[in-house]
């Protein structure tokens, strides 16, 4: 099992797109806990392919995006930028990843130069101490007994080590059968230092803000996840607007509810906070959640 520095760096490498041609790069993937690329990979090396072909002094402040198929972690993933626009405030640049011939992911993001304007946000929920919280290592064995598969626990350790993640309450699959309220609260940072790249921290907290944001939907109904294999789902867009700067080597809180599931679909939105309480990203997300049909 890898240490966190050594996740850190691999996670760090993956993000690291080879640039083959003109606006057209090339990534890599690393094991999922399902058979396909993790959501929030493919999103963040969308976001550096796209962030490599804008000024550095125009950070991105949102994106929109659609999953489209799922990616084969066996192959590598090439994106195409186009740059759509490049004006005096703004630019735009849409991004597409394609695998064995065929688009898997489309992502539109846009950048801004700084600049001054009105200020208000909302104010930062209640939410414990994340150094009296157990770690992902500390936690996750203590919920062995509820997936059938007995590597799952040391699968999700290893797929988290990069990221130091950790719930405020019990995740869905700590309270399977017990709805409760559709909302969860997880801290998170990276497992060491990031370089002062603005880039490579917004693209670090996409990365991780694919990990959770559907909790909030399995908590409404008792449901413990795609790891215990009593709700079966994929992610179908995910949007997200970056408000403040940040890093994702510090602590951000990531406050999560959904609003909404109907026809097999479930809505998560959550705003996600610096330990100061700044309101820095807001994030929507739409995915997939059905409940296995018995044989």
């Amino acid at each position: 099992m890898s240490s966190a520095p050594d996740a850190l760096l691999d996670l760090l490498d993956l993000l690291d797109l080879e640039q083959i041609e003109q606006d057209i790069f090339r990534g890599t993937s690393r094991s999922a806990i399902v058979p396909r690329v993790f959501g929030g990979q493919v999103a963040a090396q969308a976001l550096v392919a796209a962030g490599r072909t804008v000024p550095a002094d125009r950070p991105a402040h949102s994106l929109h995006s659609y999953f489209l198929r799922a990616g084969d972690p066996g192959a590598p993933i090439v994106y195409s930028v186009d740059r759509i626009r490049d004006g005096r405030s703004f630019t735009t640049r849409r991004v597409v990843a394609v695998q064995h011939g065929q688009p898997i992911f489309h992502l539109s993001a846009s950048f801004q130069t700084y600049e001054e304007g009105l200020e208000h946000q909302a104010a930062m929920p209640a939410a414990p101490d994340p150094d009296t919280l157990p770690t992902a290592a500390e936690m996750l064995p203590r919920y062995a007994d509820r997936f059938s598969d007995p590597t799952v626990v040391d699968r999700l350790i290893e797929a988290r080590a990069a990221v130091d993640l950790r719930y405020a309450d019990a995740p869905p699959f700590g309270t399977v059968g017990q709805p409760r309220e559709p909302r969860s609260q997880v801290w998170f940072r990276t497992n060491g230092k990031l370089a002062d790249d603005p880039l490579l921290h917004v693209c670090m907290a996409t990365y991780v803000s694919d990990m959770t944001l559907l909790d909030s939907v399995l908590l409404a109904h008792g449901r413990g996840g795609w790891a215990v294999g009593d709700v079966v789902g994929a992610s179908l867009d995910h949007a997200m607007w970056f408000h403040r700067p940040f890093r994702a080597d510090e602590w951000l809180l990531y406050d999560q509810e959904s609003p909404s599931a109907s026809g097999g679909r479930g809505l998560g939105q959550a705003r996600i906070y610096t330990q100061d309480g700044r309101l820095a990203i807001t994030v929507i997300q739409e995915g997939v959640v059905r409940v296995p049909r018995e044989s």
